[in-house]
This record gives structure tokens, C-alpha cells and sequence, in this order.
């Protein structure tokens, strides 16, 4: 399809398919597929399932783990 070929906003397939040809001719299939992971909304609540997981975790004990973390990769 040409740049000056009129395309039918309705038809959304039609859309999907220009854009996905027009993203991977610039950027390369790899290219395109993280341009378009950068869009993905994802799925269940951040929010609640951080506040699960670090409950009655403190920010300095957060920060001991990783200087130990740390300490035995730099040991290997």
C-alpha cells in the first residue's frame, strides 16, 4: 500500500495491518515488537500485590538484602 492510498479509518484490522508493516519496515520485527510491548497495560493490580509482598518489610532491611546481594556477586 502506498503512502498516498487513502486507508479506511474504520477498519481496524486494516489499521492494525498498515501499522504493523509501517513499524516493521522501520524499525525490524525486533524493533517493533518492543515498541509495541512499551504500550502493554499489563494485567492484575500493582499496586495491592507490592503492598502483599513487601508487608512488614522495611525500606532498610530492603537495602541490606541488596548490598548483600550485591557483595556475593562481586565475590564470584
Amino acid at each position: 500500500m502506498s503512502s498516498s492510498t487513502a486507508i479506511d479509518l474504520r477498519n481496524h484490522a486494516l489499521i492494525h495491518k498498515v501499522g504493523m508493516s509501517a513499524l516493521k519496515k522501520a524499525l525490524g520485527t525486533v524493533g517493533a515488537t518492543y515498541f509495541i510491548r512499551q504500550f502493554n497495560t499489563g494485567q492484575g493490580d500493582y499496586t495491592a500485590e507490592r503492598d502483599e509482598l513487601f508487608q512488614g518489610i522495611t525500606l532498610d532491611e530492603i537495602i541490606k538484602n541488596v548490598r548483600a546481594i550485591d557483595a556475593q556477586k562481586s565475590q564470584s
